[in-house]
């Protein structure tokens, strides 16, 4: 159990320092205008989600410790839900009401999208 838990916290912290540089290069590229930041680590995250589960479907990785490590650890940390929340909401109390739509559109959008193509991608008979 307590390999888990490592693998848990390894995981996390690297998808944390991932996140971390990805939103400040997208601030510095985009402005904070629009939390482009957000947007893209949930995106990529989810097409890394699709992926892993398409491996693990396929057998190709195994369940454990991939789901710890990446599923859980990584990409738990790297996807900020909450952070999307906040946005929107911080968004909502500045009165940017299409600002905030958007961003919830994307996320959902995107994200399930991109989700269905890496699961497509490793699913793909090749």
């Amino acid at each position: 159990m307590l390999k888990t838990y490592l693998m848990i916290a390894t995981g996390g912290a690297l998808g944390a320092c991932l996140r971390f540089f990805i939103s400040d290069i997208t601030l510095k590229l985009l402005g904070k205008g629009f939390p482009f930041g957000t947007l893209t680590v949930n995106i990529l995250g989810s097409l890394l989600m699709g992926i892993l589960y398409g491996l693990i479907d396929k057998q190709i990785i195994e369940v454990s410790p991939a789901k710890s490590l990446v599923g859980i650890g990584f990409l738990g940390a790297l996807t900020t839900f909450s952070t999307f929340s906040m946005d929107s909401l911080l968004l909502l109390q500045q009165g940017q009401i299409l600002k905030m739509v958007l961003n919830i559109v994307l996320n959902v959008v995107m994200c399930i999208f991109m989700a269905w193509i890496g699961l497509c991608l490793v699913m793909q008979k090749g």
